[in-house]
């Protein structure tokens, strides 16, 4: 297959490119959802504590005597650990070296012991599955602190163009982690409501507890925000270009001194603090299409506020409600042993639960007197259909058969035959030389005109300025000399446009 170089546009406009590097595949992540993953995910996270205590070099006997002493490993066994330390060296994950310093015998030597070491790609993986383990354990948090850093941070910005390009540079990376941070936390933050266990905790009545400090929390990061976004807003305007730019030279400059193992072009460090600055900017300022994330941010935020401030409103109805609920039963029943005989409970049971609340049912009465004397019972009654009041509830339908309208559909296409037939006549009538002349046409009719200004308007949608009929007539639409324009008279009122000919092709005129 061939190299493949694609460019397009990003998220903010920048051009990024599509190279084999983007689009193959990692192997290395196999082991994370494979059918042995239980057995390969303990092997790599023994190697990656390893790593981290300095220890890169393992035999395989370290960690098979280290994976039988968990309970799922009790049956674990040696060829199956050699086994999955193959696997993991075919896919990547492990380095092997064979260790020869410790055969003694050519037999020895034939085996090959191998120590195992952990690939580049393994430690990364490992790291971010880690971190993902402990995402919703550490949590997000909205801190009003940061915006003000980040505020502290641009004030320093016209010194940074005179300063050092280490000094720089370092300024450089604390922006750009205190951006991070923020723009990380709050996006982790606000989902965190959107959960459906954060659902069913503003639903139950344990919400209450803690709703006061939670919209206190959200009100005190909207009023650090407003705070500062303002002035950073104002000073990432008031900016020179010339002082960005010098900023950026130095920053690159610390940037390009840094030692790399990795080969990175001089333009992608470049472009890297311009997109990042570039991003800086749109999320306070927003661009020409979109508004900012600052501005993103207070909706969201405030619509929180409102959501939790409407589920706690709702907790409290209810449990007002059933409060009242309960009094009143225990009143009931106070009344109902105040009682001395057995008569007095029947008529107070009639008025405690008996029809206590009157039911208007309106509707189109015709009275025919009007007289206050006479009596609803000598009314003419009046009939009310009553509809359940539920979703699921729908009127029958009366089932019928299908109607044969055969005859009906003949009769509109001969109708229709017919008019455009005439049509074609009167349309002969205005032919003259192969070709219609707009500006020497007589008064026509609505449907002629319709018809017309639809083969115009076919012919300018083309590319040759060619159309066709309805009946198949092919034509070509012919601009006129030096833009004349001609007046239309038709039935309803005179158009005036261009004075276009339609010339139709030989013999097609007829």
């Amino acid at each position: 297959m061939g190299v493949i170089n694609l460019i397009f546009l990003g998220k903010m406009g920048e051009l990024m490119e599509i190279n084999m590097k983007l689009t193959k595949a990692i192997q290395e992540v196999k082991y994370l959802a494979t059918e042995n993953s239980w057995r390969y995910r303990p092997i790599m996270r023994f190697c990656f504590y390893q790593y981290e205590q300095l220890k890169y070099w393992l035999y395989k006997e370290e960690i098979f005597e280290e994976l039988r002493k968990h309970p799922e490993f009790v049956t674990y066994t040696i060829e199956e650990c050699q086994q999955d330390l193959e696997t993991l060296v075919q896919w990547g994950n492990v380095v092997p070296v064979q260790d020869t310093a410790k055969a003694r015998t050519v037999e020895e030597f034939k085996t090959k012991q191998f120590r195992y070491q952990l690939s580049e790609y393994a430690v990364e993986i490992e790291r971010m599955t880690i971190t993902l383990e402990n995402l919703l354990v550490e949590g997000a948090s909205l801190e009003p602190k940061l915006i003000e850093r980040i505020r502290e941070a641009l004030q320093q910005l016209p010194a940074m163009a005179e300063a050092e390009p280490k000094v720089t540079g370092s300024w450089w990376h604390g922006l750009n982690a205190d951006f991070k941070t923020l723009n990380q936390n709050y996006q982790d933050y606000i989902r965190s409501f959107h959960s459906l266990q954060a659902e069913e905790l503003m639903k139950s009545t344990a919400f209450i507890a803690y709703k006061d400090s939670i919209i206190e929390y959200l009100r005190e990061f909207i009023k650090g925000l407003q705070t500062n976004s303002y002035w950073i807003e104002e000073e990432l305007r008031s900016f020179d270009q010339k002082l960005i730019e010098t900023v950026i030279k130095k920053v690159f400059v610390y940037e390009k001194s840094i030692p790399r193992l990795e080969t990175v072009s001089q333009e992608d460090i470049y472009e890297n603090i311009c997109g990042r600055w570039q991003s800086i900017r749109q999320w306070f300022l927003g661009s020409e299409n979109r508004s900012s994330e600052v501005s993103k941010l207070f909706d969201i935020t405030n619509e929180l506020i409102r959501k939790i401030t409407r589920y706690a409103a709702q907790i409290v109805e209810n449990l007002n409600s059933a409060a009242n609920r309960k009094e009143e039963y225990k009143k009931l029943a106070e009344l109902f042993l105040a009682c001395d005989q057995m008569e007095e409970c029947h008529k107070l049971s009639a008025l405690a639960f008996g029809v206590f609340s009157s039911r208007h049912l309106k509707g189109d009465l015709e009275r025919e007197t009007e007289s206050i004397s006479t009596s609803v019972f000598e009314e003419p009654p009046l009939m009310v259909e009553i509809r359940p009041r539920t979703r699921a509830y729908r009127e029958k339908i009366a089932k019928k058969p299908i109607t044969d309208k055969s005859k009906q559909k003949e009769k509109l296409y001969q109708e229709y035959i017919q008019n455009l037939r005439r049509e074609q006549e009167v349309i002969k009538g205005f032919i003259h030389g192969n070709q219609i002349d707009f500006s020497t046409l007589p008064e026509i009719s609505v449907p002629m005109r319709i018809t017309l200004l639809r083969w115009v308007g076919r012919a300018c949608a083309s590319w040759d300025r060619k159309g066709k009929t309805e009946d198949g007539r092919v034509f070509r639409l012919i601009d006129p000399p030096n833009g004349a324009r001609c007046n239309l008279r038709c039935e309803d009122g005179n158009l005036e446009m261009p004075a276009y000919k339609i010339c139709f092709e030989e013999g097609q005129s007829q």
